[in-house]
C-alpha cells in the first residue's frame, strides 16, 4: 500500500470525486457508498460538498441525521482519491446505535485489497481521539471479510450480529 492523507474534501478533488462515484455506480455492489453521505444522489461536486458542510453544523445539520465529517483519502504519489470515510460524532439515532456505528468507509474498486481501508480507519481513529471520544462502534455485514478483518487490525472487539432487513450485522467496539 502506499501513503495516503485522509483529508477534508473540496473542490479541487471534484473531478477525482466525481470519477469514484461513477467506478463505484458501475460496480454495483450493496456496500458501495457507505460512509459516503448523500455522493450516490449528488449530481455536483458542489452539491455533495453543501451537504456535508451542513452536517459538520448542529445548526444546519438535517433533522433525522447526525452530526459528521466526511473525509476523502488521497494517496500521495498521485493525489488521486482511493476512498471515503465518515466520523459521526455520536450514535444516539435509532439506526446508527443498532447497527450503522460511528463510521462508513468505502474503497474505490480498482484500489480494494491493497490496505487503503486499514489506514484511512486509522487515520479516522486519531480523528475520533481529537473530538474527545473514548470509544466507537463500527459494523459490517456478516459477509464482508474484507471490513471485519479492517476493524479487528484497528483493534476492533466483537460485540454481537443484529438481524436488520433480512441480513446480519456485526458489531464492533474500538476503544480509543
Amino acid at each position: 500500500m502506499e501513503e495516503i492523507k485522509v483529508i477534508r474534501p473540496s473542490i479541487e478533488y471534484g473531478d477525482d470525486i466525481m470519477q469514484f462515484r461513477k467506478e463505484i455506480l458501475e460496480a454495483n455492489d450493496k456496500d458501495s457508498f457507505a460512509g459516503c453521505g448523500s455522493l450516490r444522489q449528488c449530481s455536483t461536486i458542489e452539491e455533495w460538498l453543501n451537504i456535508l458542510a451542513e452536517k459538520e453544523n448542529i445548526e444546519t445539520c438535517p433533522t433525522g441525521s447526525v452530526t459528521s465529517n466526511t473525509y476523502i483519502a488521497v494517496r500521495i504519489s498521485d493525489n488521486k482519491i482511493v476512498g471515503v470515510i465518515d466520523l459521526r460524532h455520536h450514535i444516539n439515532h435509532p439506526i446508527l446505535g443498532l447497527w450503522g456505528g460511528h463510521m462508513g468507509y468505502s474503497i474505490r474498486p480498482s484500489e480494494r485489497n491493497k490496505g487503503y481501508a486499514k489506514e484511512m480507519l486509522r487515520q479516522n481513529l486519531k480523528k475520533c481521539k481529537d473530538r474527545c471520544m473514548d470509544r466507537v462502534m463500527i459494523t459490517c455485514n456478516r459477509d464482508n471479510l474484507a471490513s471485519e478483518k479492517t476493524i479487528i487490525a484497528n483493534g476492533g472487539i466483537y460485540e454481537k450480529e443484529v438481524y436488520i432487513d433480512g441480513e446480519y450485522i456485526k458489531r464492533y467496539w474500538i476503544t480509543i
